[in-house]
């Protein structure tokens, strides 16, 4: 949510410096922000490799030389917002309005690849395309026909009906591609967007339009920043912290607090029967669990298949009753596959003679692995071990060292289990399953 909501903070401050009078920028710091909103935000997409912001930029640059060169500008264009219906700048303004937030949600759905030839082609081609299209729309004596075709959807609003609408139908894209991945890019994007749309509300070009502009460059400049931050402290699988942002979280906690170390049980078999793309599942079905863990825990992945929760404030005897909620509810999550990895099949010139023995030793390895649910179901079970601060002077990586070494018994004793760093305490299979 902080990805979504700051921007739009960002473009709320901006809006109340512009329209309550507390400061006035003057047009040349205005344009000045501008230029070095776009150029900082070229130069860190291009260094991130971020073709995606790169081309936005672009776009949002190209939109703002178009109307200003085409001499869209009027007497009091900073108190009307008034729109004139004929003319080279009208024809750029309607022409941008239609533009812009189609090639945002064309932009969204682009996968990135960063600046190869192959990758950046295609959204090259297009704005040249788009930029000639638009040249030839707005010349003196094709723009009073372009005016007409382009504002045919004109309603008594602002802004003409066609343009409200392409904007409204690129702002839902991009927000409900936010909700399905949580990614930066389509948060900046939206932003970025509305930012466009109150320069085009408020005329397109003079100090408060250009102010609008800049505001939506530094958005997306700052979407590349969080996009680096999510990378950097995030798991991109799993979506959960990453081991980064675990040490980080070591460094401010104080005591009391509790440390669990939790780690799937027989991971690697699953990986060697099943095939890692289902080993990527089973740990993306596994954070998902740590990710609702009650008693005021966050989860990280610390690598591979082991995770860790830190519980702020709370005492082993506090969490326990937590971690058995979660240790039970991984046991009895279920994910379907469609079955072990074809490379465990018998290779070579005797495969046909042996497919008879091979199937039956892949049915034995699949009721040792999986819980039989169904042909077509897996489960998997945790190993978990809790320790809790106790001296003032004792530092986090000690009580994580305790919680391994707990870990490691829940791991000797049985798997599928709870262990603490004081006492022992066993959690045992009530079902078959990986453990």
């Amino acid at each position: 949510m902080k990805s979504l909501l700051t921007p739009g903070i960002c473009l709320l401050a901006v809006a109340a410096v512009l329209h309550t009078g507390l400061v006035t920028p003057s047009a040349t710091l205005v344009n000045y922000a501008f230029y070095t909103a776009t150029i900082a935000g070229l130069l860190l997409a291009w260094r991130f490799h971020s073709s995606r912001i790169f081309f936005a930029l672009l776009v949002l640059f190209l939109a703002q030389e178009a109307i200003s060169y085409f001499n869209f500008s009027f007497t009091s264009p900073f108190a009307s917002g008034h729109i004139p219906s004929s003319g080279p700048g009208s024809t750029a303004m309607a022409a941008v309005g239609l533009l812009l937030p189609l090639n945002f949600v064309l932009l969204s759905f682009h996968q990135e690849k960063g600046f190869p030839f192959s990758s950046v082609a295609p959204p090259a081609l297009l704005l040249f395309v788009e930029s000639v299209i638009v040249a030839v729309l707005c010349r003196p004596e094709s723009s009073a026909a372009a005016v007409r075709t382009l504002h045919h959807a004109f309603s008594p609003a602002p802004l003409p009906f066609a343009t409200l609408l392409t904007f409204a139908a690129a702002a839902v894209v991009l927000l409900m591609r936010f909700l399905l991945f949580h990614k930066p890019m389509e948060s900046g994007l939206l932003w970025a967007l509305a930012a466009s749309l109150l320069a085009l509300r408020f005329g397109g070009v003079g100090r408060i339009p250009t102010a609008y502009f800049a505001a939506a460059a530094f958005i997306l400049a700052g979407a590349v920043v969080e996009t680096s931050y999510l990378l950097a402290y995030h798991d991109e699988l799993t979506t959960l912290p990453s081991r980064r942002a675990f040490h980080d979280a070591l460094l401010r906690l104080v005591p009391p607090y509790s440390i669990a170390m939790v780690d799937i049980d027989h991971f690697k078999r699953c990986n060697d029967t099943y095939g890692h793309d289902t080993g990527d599942q089973v740990l993306r079905l596994v954070a998902s669990r740590l990710a609702r863990v009650s008693g005021g825990g966050q989860a990280y992945r610390c690598g591979g298949e082991e995770f860790a929760i830190l519980f702020p404030g709370k005492t082993t005897a506090d969490v326990l009753d937590h971690l058995e909620k979660l240790r039970a509810d991984i046991e009895s999550a279920t994910l379907h596959v469609r079955g072990p990895d074809r490379r465990q099949e018998a290779r070579g010139p005797d495969r046909r003679n042996q497919r008879v023995r091979g199937r039956a030793q892949t049915g034995h390895a699949i009721r040792q692995l999986a819980q039989a649910t169904g042909s077509h179901e897996l489960s998997v079970t945790a190993s978990i071990g809790v320790a809790t601060s106790r001296r003032g002077n004792e530092s986090a990586e000690e009580v994580v060292q305790a919680a391994d070494k707990a870990l490691y018994r829940a791991k000797a004793g049985g798997r599928n289990r709870i262990e603490t760093a004081t006492a022992r305490r066993r959690v045992r299979n009530k079902a078959a399953g990986i453990a």
